[in-house]
Formats: structure tokens, C-alpha cells, sequence
């Protein structure tokens, strides 16, 4: 026969059992003002703008909701983070902001599984940088006329960064000069990076084989906290 536990236990049992239960967290993209208007998005967030490393998490939009798909240690601009419209080039900061993301490449084949667009480096390959080309902020077969070597990237020289890589669209529909070139998401180096986004191999073909152009996957680039480089005002 089974003894009825005391009113009193019950109630202080339901508010112990209350408590545990944590609420979930709000799920970053559900905080953000704007995500691109697709249905994938990536975050790079940094504690600081004087941060060299934070986390990126890739997020797909599932019956109206946010779900974290995967996430890695991020590498940020030697410098830090600036406001993106503000950037300036040459500062080895990475630019904070939403981007969309016009194409992938790599050194390496393509990872199983991708779906996006992807641009295979060539001894030929250059990233132009020079302010007084044509081909400012743009790949190049072939380094341009009017490209000098010393303001472009020879990609194929960074193999290790560039084995695979996806162009984050800073600066990249109606360049800007002097604010900023080549800025990409791409595999670790030896440190922090000259701007770029950076993570582990493996989380970038992981990045890769998940990201769907159709589904108009876009990043964002910031800060926690407050301010004009807080991810959450994106």
C-alpha cells in the first residue's frame, strides 16, 4: 500500500522541479533585426571589438524557427572588428556587418556535398587589391594590367588558408576603394587573420557540404553587447 506524500512536499517538489528547468535561450538569429531573408545564416560573434577569436555557428530556419546546425572556434582580424561601413584598408580588422555570400573556392576539391558555386585556384588565380584597378575587389585568371602584384594575393600561395573558402560579400557589389579587399571565410592559418574569418578545416568543409545557395544563406559579422558592431543589430 502506498503512502500519500504530504501536500506540502508536493508543492515544494513542483517548485524544485520548476526551477531546473532553465528556459531555453533565445537563439541568436531570433535576436537579430535582419538576416539576409533566406533560410541558412551563419554568425561570426566576438566578445569585443578588440577580440581575435569567437565562435561561428551555422543556423537553419525550420518551421519558423531558428536551429543551430553546427559551430566551431573563429578566427577575427589581428586588429580586431570595425563597423563595416567605416573599415578602412590595410587595418587587419575584420568588418562587421551582414554579407551575403557570392561564391565558394579552394585550393581542394570542392567537399562532398557542396552545392555552391565553386572556383578552383590556379596558378593563375589573383584577388586584385589595388584602389586603381578595374578589377578592385574581384578574382582574377590572370593577374590584370593594371593590378600591381604588390597590392593583389596570388591565392594559390596561401595553401593552407585557401584550401577551401567562401567570399563574403563585404565591399563586393559596388566596391568602395580604400575600404577594404578579399575579405573571406576560410580555413586557419598560424594566427589571427588580416581581416578575414577563419576556422578549422574541418568546419569548413563541414560549412561547405550544409550551405545551399538556393536557400539564400548570408553572414553576420559582430560584437555581443551593444553598439554600432553588435551582431544583434543586423
Amino acid at each position: 500500500m502506498r503512502t500519500a506524500l504530504p501536500r506540502t512536499l508536493l508543492v515544494l517538489g513542483a517548485a524544485l522541479m520548476s526551477l531546473g528547468a532553465a528556459p531555453s535561450p533565445v537563439p541568436l538569429p531570433a535576436r537579430m533585426a535582419d538576416t539576409g531573408g533566406g533560410s541558412q545564416l551563419i554568425t561570426a560573434e566576438a566578445a569585443g571589438t578588440a577580440s581575435t577569436t569567437g565562435t561561428l555557428t551555422w543556423w537553419d530556419r525550420r518551421g519558423g524557427r531558428w536551429v543551430k546546425a553546427g559551430s566551431a572556434p573563429a578566427r577575427f582580424g589581428a586588429k580586431g572588428l570595425a563597423e563595416g561601413g567605416r573599415r578602412r584598408q590595410g587595418t587587419k580588422t575584420t568588418p562587421t556587418g551582414l554579407y551575403r555570400l557570392p561564391y565558394a573556392f579552394g585550393i581542394e576539391p570542392a567537399p562532398a556535398g557542396t552545392s555552391y558555386r565553386y572556383a578552383r585556384v590556379t596558378q593563375r588565380s589573383w584577388w586584385c587589391q589595388d584602389n586603381d584597378s578595374r578589377a578592385y575587389n574581384r578574382w582574377a585568371e590572370g593577374l590584370p594590367r593594371d593590378c600591381r602584384a604588390a597590392e593583389a594575393e596570388h591565392m594559390v600561395t596561401y595553401r593552407r588558408p585557401y584550401a577551401y573558402g567562401l567570399v563574403i560579400g563585404f565591399n563586393y557589389d559596388r566596391p568602395v576603394r580604400g575600404r577594404g579587399a578579399g575579405i573571406f571565410l576560410h580555413v586557419n592559418g598560424r594566427g589571427a587573420t588580416a581581416g578575414c574569418v577563419s576556422v578549422p578545416a574541418d568546419a569548413m568543409r563541414a560549412v561547405l557540404a550544409w550551405a545551399d545557395p538556393a536557400r539564400r544563406p548570408h553572414i553576420a559579422v559582430g560584437t555581443r553587447g551593444g553598439g554600432p558592431t553588435a551582431i544583434t543589430r543586423y
